[in-house]
């Protein structure tokens, strides 16, 4: 597995404020990601603060990690960044708040130049699915990711580093 670096928190921009992926968002998910071949990969510890029903993480938190999961695939194996079109999202089994670290799973089905379809997963710390979803993206070509989106190119992403 390799780590996979946050361009866009050495960037120095302190707008930098993403709900899924900020260090720098106190009230965020900060994730951190891998790599693993085609699989990218989070490890995330659940909140108390996030839960819907007791003991047991909001399922719209549920989307969140699995959208920002397909989302970080995208930027490192697509090359480019884009938006979500649509997500389909199926509810397997609860995830418990206080089992703790659970896992997050992508990869890409499918990417053409307008579109990629990202199949996720997440996992309880049990290692069973509790969430799945297939969340397509709208990509942009690489021009209009550099200058609209601030997208640092797919080699910004790598520490270069087996962990």
């Amino acid at each position: 597995m390799k780590k996979i670096r946050n361009p866009y928190a050495h960037s120095g921009r302190e707008t930098y404020q993403c709900f899924g992926c900020s260090p720098n968002n106190p009230i965020g998910l900060q994730l951190e990601f891998w790599t693993d071949g085609d699989v990218t990969m989070a490890k995330w510890l659940p909140r108390k603060s996030l839960e819907g029903f007791m003991d047991i993480l909001h399922g719209g938190i549920q989307a969140t990690l699995l959208d920002e999961i397909a989302s970080w695939a995208v930027q490192t194996q697509c090359k480019t960044v884009g938006v979500t079109s649509s997500m389909e999202i199926s509810y397997r089994r609860p995830v418990m708040i206080s089992t703790g670290e659970i896992t997050l799973r992508a990869t890409i089905k499918e990417a053409g130049t307008r579109l990629a379809i990202v199949e996720t997963e997440l996992l309880g710390n049990d290692g069973r699915i509790c969430a799945s979803a297939t969340v397509k993206y709208f990509l942009f070509n690489a021009e209009k990711a550099t200058a609209e989106y601030f997208y640092p190119g797919a080699d910004a992403f790598s520490y270069d580093v087996e962990l």
